[in-house]
């Protein structure tokens, strides 16, 4: 079986080649952000700004005032 004859390399060809496994070798693969899953019964410390009166109404019953506003941000936020 007779072979078909090569065509010369050229200096484009081997640039193109080089360069094709130079971006293979250095190219980083795009992995996804690792999420932190929601640990049950952890608090986190934020600084939030509210208005007064919506305060004041939260703070009028006395302490626990800041497991009220907890509690009525996760009714809102359908949890």
């Amino acid at each position: 079986m007779a072979q078909t004859p090569r065509r010369p390399r050229t200096l484009q060809d081997a640039r193109s080649e080089a360069e094709a496994a130079f971006k293979q070798t250095t190219t980083k693969v795009v992995e996804a952000p690792v999420s932190k899953p929601a640990l049950p019964g952890i608090r986190e410390l934020v600084s939030l700004r509210i208005d007064q009166d919506v305060l004041e109404h939260f703070q009028q019953d006395g302490p626990g005032w800041q497991d009220r506003i907890n509690d009525a941000l996760r009714k809102a936020a359908g949890k």
